[in-house]
């Protein structure tokens, strides 16, 4: 009992992750002087972070989300600095990530923020506590928003938002909504130096997050050694999925699938995607974790509304209903880009450029081998974690993403994409197991 309680709370003190050995992560900074630059010139805290750590593992992504969240945290726009911060522990709190919150209640307080505003929701202005719905459903079923939400926030007399003001709050909810995905999908250990702001602090971390992300309730190195798989098998599953790689390259090549059949395998991936954690983590994670009323902390709660409502566990309810939403009708390119820039200039330009460059990003390597073309693997990454929002591209074979995407890595990107919170090592370890922690991040 002793030892493992000493066990659990090592992981916090060691490294930026809790899933990636600390060497890993340090090696690669420390040759990195273009890191260094990037903190000095776009971090708000000014100090490499845990987050910026994992993500200096690529550093051509790193500027682009550096210079990306820098400009709509920091730059000219129609929101003052504080009501920023606001909005992202906001959107963090959505996702019960501490690490996040806890972040901005500090930058909140150095910019000017009202101390008073970190009691909670009933403390702060009208307009503010309006964007509870749309922050609700941006982050766990956004494809329920329509055109009244957005209505009502434009048109509610004293407390309504201009459409400038909207755009810049709704970037800030999504960008920290995917935020809280990369925290937790790569395992970011709390800081070490938590400063004390004002007196606030610090959120304590979820009774979750600390031992399970790092211990996984104690099934050490279940990965290894639950699996029943060896080296060899899973060097035998690299090469399995690099040979399955190429055949779909070939086979693109002789046939078209039909519209119709098209259609129908879209219409399957996307049904089986609503199973694929709800019943699947039950039998293969025997934990508690995954009770529908998760205890969330009251320090968390105070900055939303509804706690409870969540990523629609369609299984459960017997109830199987995401509306297909066919990504031509509107486009990022030919829609977002430009509505976006209209009323907030430059961020269109940044999260465009940000978009493609993890679109595009390959060093063309898989595990060890090189001058591999992993556009394959890449796209039905991409477009899985869009399916499971409902969102169709009409011109991609939906079956590729059966035949490239194993289970674990199913279980994974369902987990990190719809309730991040609940992601453990365990789960991490358990996908791509030749593939280095890099080629994860």
């Amino acid at each position: 009992k002793q030892d493992k309680r000493i066990r659990v709370s090592q992981p916090l003190t060691r490294g930026p992750s809790a899933f990636i050995p600390e060497k890993e992560v340090v090696q690669a900074n420390t040759v990195d002087e273009r890191t260094n630059f990037l903190v000095e010139e776009y971090s708000t805290s000014g100090r490499l972070d845990n987050i910026t750590q994992v993500m200096s593992l690529h550093t051509q992504y790193l500027e682009s989300f550096l210079r990306s969240q820098f400009y709509m945290l920091r730059m000219d726009g129609p929101l003052p600095l504080p009501h920023r911060h606001y909005i992202a522990i906001m959107a963090a709190a959505r996702h019960q990530c501490s690490y996040l919150i806890n972040m901005h209640v500090d930058e909140f307080l150095k910019t000017g923020g009202i101390a008073e505003w970190l009691n909670g929701l009933e403390y702060v202005p009208q307009r503010l506590k309006n964007l509870n719905e749309i922050n609700k459903l941006l982050a766990h079923r956004p494809w329920l928003i329509t055109k009244e939400h957005i209505q009502k926030l434009v048109k509610t007399g004293e407390n309504n938002w201009s459409l400038p003001e909207l755009v810049h709050a709704v970037v800030l909810l999504a960008h920290y909504h995917a935020l809280a995905s990369f925290v937790f999908g790569s395992g970011i250990n709390p800081e070490r130096d938590p400063e004390i702001s004002n007196g606030f602090r610090l959120i304590s971390v979820n009774n979750f997050c600390v031992c399970d992300l790092a211990n996984d309730n104690n099934i050490e190195n279940a990965s290894l050694t639950g699996n029943n798989f060896g080296i060899v098998d899973s060097l035998s599953e690299l090469e399995a999925l690099m040979d399955r790689m190429k055949r779909l390259r070939e086979e693109r090549e002789d046939e078209e699938a039909s519209q119709e059949e098209m259609t129908t395998r879209f219409e399957k991936e996307k049904k089986e995607s609503l199973f694929v954690v709800s019943g699947d983590t039950f039998h293969s994670f025997p934990h508690s974790d995954f009770e529908d009323d998760m205890i969330i902390t009251s320090d968390v709660s105070r900055y939303i509304e509804d706690p409870g409502f969540g990523y629609e566990d369609f299984a459960r309810r017997g109830e199987e209903h995401l509306p297909t939403f066919r990504a031509q009708d509107y486009t990022w390119e030919n829609h977002g880009f430009s509505l976006v820039n209209r009323l907030y200039s430059d961020i269109g330009h940044l999260l465009d450029e940000k978009f493609r460059m993890v679109y595009n990003l390959t060093y063309n390597t898989m595990a060890s081998h090189e001058d591999v073309d992993t556009t394959t693997l890449r796209r039905a990454l991409f477009n899985y974690v869009h399916c499971m929002f409902g969102i169709r591209y009409d011109d991609y074979d939906y079956g590729e993403v059966n035949q490239l995407l194993e289970r674990s890595l199913k279980v994974y990107i369902k987990t990190v994409t719809c309730y991040p919170e609940r992601t453990t090592k365990r789960m991490y370890d358990s996908y791509w197991r030749q593939f280095k922690h890099s080629e994860k991040v």
